[in-house]
């Protein structure tokens, strides 16, 4: 029996980066992960792949259909998706090895098997890792989510399949169905209509990215409709079926949809089944995750959750910050996530990001806000780029004129939400964030921009 100051269940966003801040700050540690490869869902088959082979769809993407008109004239473009699938995977299996690397030189002892816990008593709260049994006097679960089932709707390998599926087709479809316009059916939905297939994407909700700012999204489908792709609202898929050579998506009361390819996307439920709960007496919510207070202690004294089993979005930067600020708390006392602060992006192109509050949950707070807007288009480094399509958008206090949230549609939008989030979490107002200089000519012009619009007084307009 090995004995730790902290066992961290989880080799994910959230259970790595906790691991590694408890041996920063001197705790002996043990990380429990059931896969081989460290990462998570995350690295392994979710955020990584996906920006892999969106990335590689876009240039796909770009040199058939835009070079030309940069003067770049270029003949007998080809896919090669065995090669395009393999860089993906390149990619995945050398951050999946750094975690590993980091995990070894800060001194966590790595171990490979589902952590289950069996018991509590006076020198902690025993796990079982297979044949194993480790004591720690801290435990952290951070066992991320999954796919959330459909009713109706029978997984059947690639046909139909989840993101895991979707990020390994060998063949283009020809026809590919999305169920859900989250951001993975989006984002995944962009990367095959890119390389060909003709999408639909169904959505039970009356519009897309539910929970974005309406503007947004509505904005948003404007432009994923013009790239191709079909989007058929207020649809309740009740089943879908292999039939055939190909798939059969039934929606009520609408005709039957054929296609090559069926993508479940409808949202992730946490990953909660084996973790021995029940038997420590740890209380879940009635949707299945893992009840915490503020300091991400669960109900048993030792044991704490973060990330996907927890309450808020599910999110890799979202599970690492709690990871921090938990492992903070265990030894300093103090630990803090300010999730106003916490940007949400959908790698589409073009890219969307937000960051604090929606117009919608300001108007149904009754917060008095201003609006500022600026579009991409009158920018001249988006123009430069071809990247015109699009907007910066910001919500401050009508009174204090506090930026309260944050909005863009456009080009690098996840790389422009970083200076909002930052200056959410640092109280700012919009006046600060138009008061500070933004280099010339630069996309960032269009947040300054819109920081001004906020009073009034945009100068490019």
């Amino acid at each position: 029996m090995a004995n730790y100051d902290l066992i961290v269940i989880g080799g994910g966003p959230g259970g790595y980066v906790a691991a590694l801040r408890g041996a920063q700050l001197g705790l002996s540690v043990a990380c429990v992960e059931k896969e081989k490869r460290l990462g998570g869902t995350c690295l392994r088959v979710g955020c990584i792949p996906s920006k892999a082979l969106l990335e590689s769809s876009e240039r796909y993407v770009e040199a058939t259909q835009h070079l030309k008109e940069h003067g770049v004239v270029v003949g007998g473009v080809t896919l090669d998706l065995p090669a395009m699938l393999k860089r993906k995977d390149r990619i995945v299996r050398g951050l999946t090895q750094g975690v590993a690397g980091l995990l070894m030189k800060n001194g966590v002892t790595r171990y490979e098997g589902l952590g289950t816990l069996v018991g509590t008593g006076a020198e902690g709260t025993r796990v079982a890792v297979g044949d194993e049994e480790l004591v720690g006097k801290h435990v952290i679960l951070a066992t991320g989510s999954s796919v959330s089932p459909l009713r109706g709707v029978d997984l059947d390998a690639d046909w139909i399949g989840t993101s895991t599926e979707a990020l390994s087709y060998a063949e283009v479809p020809s026809h590919l169905v999305v169920i859900g316009a989250g951001v993975i059916g989006l984002e995944l939905g962009s990367v095959w209509a890119r390389l060909g297939s003709k999408v639909t994407v169904l959505e039970y909700m009356n519009r897309i990215l539910p929970g974005m700012d309406h503007e947004l999204s509505a904005q948003a489908q404007r432009v994923f409709t013009k790239q191709g792709l079909t989007f058929e609202l207020g649809a309740r898929v009740t089943g879908a079926r292999r039939e055939g050579e190909g798939c059969v998506v039934e929606v009520e009361g609408r005709e039957p949809l054929r296609c090559d390819r069926v993508l479940v996307a409808v949202g992730r439920k946490p990953n909660t089944e084996g973790l021995g709960l029940e038997a420590v007496g740890v209380a879940t919510t009635q949707r299945g995750q893992i009840e915490v207070d503020d300091h991400f202690c669960t109900n048993v004294p030792g044991i704490y959750a973060i990330g996907d089993v927890i309450r808020g979005p599910m999110l890799a930067h979202k599970a690492e910050e709690e990871g921090v600020a938990c492992v903070e708390q265990i030894v300093t006392g103090y630990g803090h996530v300010n999730y106003d602060a916490i940007p949400g992006i959908v790698y589409t192109h073009p890219e969307i990001a937000e960051v604090g509050k929606t117009e919608e949950q300001l108007k149904e707070a009754g917060i008095p806000y201003r609006v500022g807007k600026f579009p991409f288009l009158a920018n001249g480094r988006a123009r430069a780029l071809g990247e015109t399509e699009g907007f910066v958008k910001l919500l401050a206090h009508a009174e204090t004129d506090r930026l309260l949230g944050a909005h863009v549609l456009g080009a690098r939008a996840g790389d422009l939400i970083a200076e909002l989030a930052v200056s959410i979490e640092f109280g700012a107002s919009s006046e600060d964030v138009a008061r500070a200089s933004h280099a010339h000519p630069t996309l960032a012009e269009v947040v300054k921009e819109a920081a001004l619009a906020v009073d009034g007084r945009a100068l490019h307009v």
